[in-house]
């Protein structure tokens, strides 16, 4: 390995590999098999296990590590010399992370020279100790279905660890779900061309939490916002649309807007976005609205007629269902005054004139639904709900899991058609674009 000189005038014996410097160890071990054969003995005549040689082989490694880390500094311990700015001054216990657990180490200390001497840290140590990775992976493994009570018990039994009991596990993931929640929110989207947002609420253990997803002109899903509070919370609405406008999704340009139906919802796109909020009331919500408030038998009929007149051209199908809202008010009025209520507001994606695959994927909220039921499961576990924060931080966590499986929609090779709808771009560059692609 090459030697550097630290800021003690030391010439360092080691240096820290990078990343892009990665050794394959797999090789350097076949290369170098008599290092491992101590080890081979143990195991081969019965007096440790695989796994207690490997456990401790890793502590030792660690240990190890620490040493050559402060060598940099102090240079090689010799006794009885004491040459250089700064000195070994014993040892003593300490705790490093390692993924999803801190392992008990014993490490060096290191002192400045003279009676006034003081403590100095050893680099390797302070970046093991504050491992980052730690938090996110043990909010992985909550994430996962398991809960803080027997973490201990899903993870491989290995000497000397630490550090993950039940209060532990909570401190590392509120810390971890709480700087993954402003991060969330402070997102930018300046830079993506986010033709279309769904908005939509869920309920958990009694607390509202409101979630917006965007969809990119390339057909990719993004998490926008996750914010406290019900969909018919106007001021809750309001306050996530404010924000989005200020990471980039502002009002200067056209965009749609799915959305389950909530008044709420729509008065605040509408006064935030005006004329360039496009609102596609979901269709999904309004059959079931509308068929839950009739008898069993005529369900079937209605939803047929219903999803039917929503193929037709905008002017058609408002005029067949508008004819089948005054046949169920004679009778059904309660059905009758649901399927007319926010009617035009259904048929948003057949006024823009987009292809049947577009429409499939722009005429509900199923693409903000699934994960919902995503969050549901990951919440649906937790036995004890503190405060509304841990409902957000935990929904939040849950969400941005959900996010690293989302895929694009079936339509995005249509998308240019809802650009082009919404005045992103004349039909003639966009038909061109596709030309040359093709």
């Amino acid at each position: 390995m090459k030697r550097t000189r630290n800021s003690y005038g030391k010439k360092a014996p080691v240096t820290v590999v990078r990343s892009d410097d990665e050794v394959n160890l797999t090789e350097y071990f076949a290369e170098h098999d008599e290092l491992l054969l101590p080890m081979w003995e143990l195991i081969d005549t019965g007096k440790q296990t695989i796994v207690s040689v490997m456990n401790e082989a890793g502590r030792a490694v660690a240990e190890l590590l620490l040493k050559l880390s402060a060598q940099q500094i102090a240079g090689v311990k010799r006794p009885g010399r004491h040459e250089g700015d700064v000195l070994w001054h014993g040892s003593q216990g300490g705790q490093i992370c390692l993924l999803e657990r801190k392992l008990k180490v014993t490490r060096p200390r290191l002192r400045t020279r003279g009676r006034g001497g003081r403590e100095v840290t050893i680099p390797l140590y302070e970046r093991l100790r504050g491992d980052s990775r730690l938090s996110g992976r043990m909010s992985e493994i909550l994430l996962n279905g398991v809960s803080t009570r027997k973490y201990r018990r899903v993870l491989p039994a290995m000497a000397g660890s630490a550090g993950i009991s039940k209060s532990t596990l909570s401190r590392e993931f509120r810390a971890a779900s709480e700087a993954a929640l402003t991060q969330l929110m402070e997102r930018g989207f300046a830079e993506k061309d986010i033709l279309a947002v769904y908005i939509d609420g869920i309920e958990i253990a009694g607390h509202h939490v409101l979630a917006a997803v965007g969809l990119d002109d390339k057909g990719e899903k993004h998490l926008l916002g996750v914010v406290r509070g019900a969909s018919e919370n106007a001021r809750v609405v309001k306050d996530l649309l404010d924000g989005l406008v200020k990471r980039g999704i502002d009002a200067s340009r056209s965009r749609l807007f799915v959305i389950d139906g909530s008044k709420a919802i729509s008065s605040a796109i509408e006064e935030i976005y005006g004329d360039q909020g496009l609102v596609q009331r979901c269709r999904a919500h309004k059959v079931r609205n509308v068929t839950e408030r009739l008898p069993e038998p005529m369900r079937t009929q209605v939803k047929a007629v219903m999803h039917a007149a929503y193929k037709l051209p905008e002017k058609e199908g408002l005029g067949k269902l508008r004819q089948q809202a005054k046949w169920l008010a004679t009778e059904y009025p309660d059905a009758g005054a649901s399927l007319l209520e926010g009617l035009e507001e259904t048929f948003t994606v057949n006024r823009l004139k987009l292809t049947p695959a577009l429409m499939r994927c722009l005429c509900s909220t199923n693409i903000i639904e699934n994960p919902n039921g995503a969050v549901r499961r990951v919440t649906g576990r937790v036995c004890r709900w503190r405060d509304p924060n841990m409902v957000l931080r935990w929904a939040t966590a849950a969400f941005l899991d959900a996010e690293k499986h989302f895929r694009r929609i079936q339509g995005y090779r249509d998308l240019w058609v809802l650009a082009v709808a919404l005045g992103r771009a004349s039909p003639t560059v966009q038909l061109d674009a596709q030309a040359k692609a093709a």
